[in-house]
């Protein structure tokens, strides 16, 4: 939360530049207070597994969340019990005359197609267009951040001849931004991916900023101001075991794939991973929260205008 201090005082700048939570009294006076609209477009198999890892960072936080679950309208899946699906969740169709102060688009196991092969692309592109006006802060997860950044600027995903799979430190490349209060000059951070961005060509459009990135598996999250928008390639949302469990997967289903780099003490998959992201995951996800919280219209019908 923000502290309250003159706009005049010398640690009000200060602070500021540092990156740490300040508001004026004349900002404070003006704020009103109401539940913050969250919706989670979930892409993912496993939706109730998803919707816990995301549902316990963004709750993470003292402020009051109505968290909103959107699936695509024509898309069925086959992992998740129907009667869940249409006890919690709603189409897209059926959501997308409301407003939400955040929505979170999820990753997708389909790496492999092209954008333009995806059986829902053309509803997630009118998805993206939606967030220009009825969502004020857009968080795009994995392949959900390659859409969007594909969509928006024409940035292209590679593929990768082997999977980066693992933990891997990425640098902070941008202490003072909001996004990053609290954050270490660097973090670990789950990766699991047969694809990439490239970072010279995010670099070649200026107006997107990287915040977090890696010597080794590249961009980790980028920031789009003119889209009111964060894209974040890698998984600080994954559980302590969701590695172990891709991992035994594969194995189980002769699936060649190299033991998670870093996760487990050791490099031995028969002992038990630690998880070195959970602090950091809170942080990125309550400092969205608190930047949404701080600028959104206390009128959801003046978000996107």
């Amino acid at each position: 939360m923000p502290i309250k201090i003159p706009s005049d005082l010398p640690a009000y700048d200060v602070l500021t530049n540092e990156g740490v939570m300040v508001m004026s009294p004349d900002q404070a006076a003006r704020q009103d207070i109401r539940p913050l609209r969250i919706g989670l477009l979930n892409l993912m198999p496993k939706k109730i597994q998803t919707e816990n890892q995301f549902a316990r960072l963004i709750g993470a936080t003292p402020l009051q969340i109505e968290l909103s679950l959107i699936r695509m309208t024509e898309h069925q899946t086959r992992n998740t019990a129907a009667e869940h699906m249409a006890e919690f969740y709603r189409p897209f169709q059926e959501v997308k005359d409301e407003r939400f102060d955040g929505l979170i688009i999820t990753g997708a196991p389909i790496e492999h197609l092209n954008f333009d092969n995806v059986t829902y692309w053309d509803e997630l592109r009118e998805v993206f267009e939606w967030t220009q006006t009825n969502v004020h802060s857009t968080f795009g997860v994995c392949w959900g951040g390659m859409a969007m950044i594909n969509y928006f600027h024409g940035v292209k995903k590679h593929m990768l001849d082997h999977k980066a799979f693992g933990c891997f430190r990425h640098k902070n490349l941008a202490p003072a931004s909001p996004y990053l209060r609290g954050f270490s000059d660097d973090c670990v951070i789950p990766v699991s991916r047969w694809t990439e961005m490239k970072q010279d060509e995010i670099d070649s459009h200026p107006e997107l900023i990287t915040l977090l990135g890696s010597d080794e598996v590249g961009p980790c999250l980028v920031e789009d101001p003119n889209h009111r928008a964060l894209y974040i390639f890698n998984h600080f949302e994954y559980d302590s075991d969701t590695l172990k469990q891709e991992y035994d997967r594969d194995v189980a289903n002769g699936t060649e794939i190299n033991v998670p780099i870093n996760y487990y003490p050791d490099d031995d998959p028969s002992r038990t991973p630690q998880n070195r992201w959970r602090s950091h995951a809170h942080l990125l996800y309550g400092n969205w929260i608190n930047q949404i919280y701080q600028s959104t219209p206390f009128d959801l019908n003046n978000i996107g205008q």
